[in-house]
């Protein structure tokens, strides 16, 4: 548990530095195509299914490689 908490963690602090040293670095993600994006006059429907596919794919590579 204490190695997924740590993972996590730099994991969680190199996206935060990512994002605050290069803000434009992530404006393709939600952007992909597969990603559902409904705006209306009044409301606005955001599915983002192929970025949660890709976190999916990269969450699971990087268990796999630590649980090894």
């Amino acid at each position: 548990m204490a190695k997924i908490l740590m993972l996590l963690g730099t994991i969680l602090l190199a996206l935060g530095a990512l994002w605050y040293f290069f803000p434009g670095a992530l404006n393709w993600f939600g952007k992909l195509p597969g990603d559902i994006n409904i705006k209306t006059e009044h409301s606005r429907i955001f599915i983002p299914i192929t970025s949660m596919l890709i976190v999916s794919v990269v969450l699971s590579l990087l268990m796999y490689f630590f649980k090894r």
